[in-house]
């Protein structure tokens, strides 16, 4: 019996500024996407029909809500395929906290079974229906270092995060990006661009690429979501005083992730937080990795 083995890593927003409300609904954003070294695991099986998922923690459906289930159903669907697949996956990324686990979990999934089914879909056809899983789930099936546009699907590739190690800070609470983008408190920029980019997003990657890592870090959300939260602001304050060269939320939070240069001071930082659940991460050039 065929299987196979996916690690699906998690992402940070080293920066997020939200531009406008498009005319579709959703936002239009700019964002530089950075995987980091903690991951999900996903082990795929043959199934003559039907999709059978089961998940290491009963805090997630495993239900047709879950993207894993979905993804594999629309790619059922748009390929008229009636193969099945047992799919379980080992949960190591918190759920809702910002750092598009599910969507690297739809993303392994729609590769994995692409394969696992002969299905021969091209990255580029796999990339058209992530988009309709979510708007991280492009990206999350290559990963690495990307500035993004649009509703954060519009792609390009950056040189590697100087040698960063980031250390994440877990909160036991979920957040809504719904809700923070619907937000009557979310400020919207409404910078305009020049040939696709703000001057801002400009400013941001310039930075990023001559090694100034607190000349990047910036996320638009924090406003709401700390104004409700307020000891997530501080949990931010307490990573720089424990030595990390820069901290913000990722995405819609409630993940608060602080850089340094080094893994050593990474863990020194940590120790900062001893009770608390952390993770000690390093910056990784994948959103996607097969291991079998």
């Amino acid at each position: 019996m065929v299987s196979i083995l996916y690690r699906s890593y998690a992402k940070i927003n080293l920066y997020l500024e939200v531009l406008r409300r498009r005319r579709d609904g959703y936002h239009a954003i700019e964002t530089i996407f950075q995987s980091v070294g903690l991951a999900d695991e996903l082990h795929f099986t043959e199934r003559a029909s039907g999709i059978a998922l089961t998940c290491s923690t009963s805090e997630l459906d495993s239900g047709e809500a879950n993207l894993v289930h979905r993804a594999a159903t629309l790619l059922q669907r748009k390929t008229d395929c009636s193969q099945g697949a047992r799919i379980h996956l080992e949960k190591k990324i918190p759920i809702a906290a910002g750092l598009a686990g599910g969507s690297g979990n739809a993303a392994a999934t729609l590769l994995a079974l692409n394969h696992l089914w002969d299905l021969g879909l091209t990255l580029a056809e796999l990339q058209r229906l992530a988009l309709e899983l979510g708007s991280d789930v492009p990206y999350c099936m290559i990963g690495g270092t990307m500035a993004a546009g649009g509703r954060g699907e519009q792609l390009t590739p950056l040189a590697d995060v100087p040698a960063a190690w980031a250390v994440l800070l877990h909160p036991p609470m979920a957040v809504s990006a719904s809700r923070v983008y619907n937000s009557p408190k979310l400020r919207l920029s409404g910078e305009k661009s020049f040939a696709g980019r703000t001057a801002s997003f400009r400013r941001a990657i310039a930075a990023l690429q001559r090694g100034d890592l607190p000349g990047v870090v910036f996320n638009r959300m924090e406003e709401v979501v700390f104004d409700e939260q307020p000891h997530l602001a501080a949990a931010k304050q307490r990573l720089i005083e424990a030595g990390c060269c820069a901290a913000a939320m990722s995405g819609s939070g409630p993940t608060i992730f602080g850089l340094c240069a080094s893994k050593q001071e990474a863990l020194a930082a940590a120790a900062a937080f001893d009770g608390e659940s952390v993770s000690v991460v390093n910056a990784v050039p994948m959103g996607l990795e097969r291991v079998q």
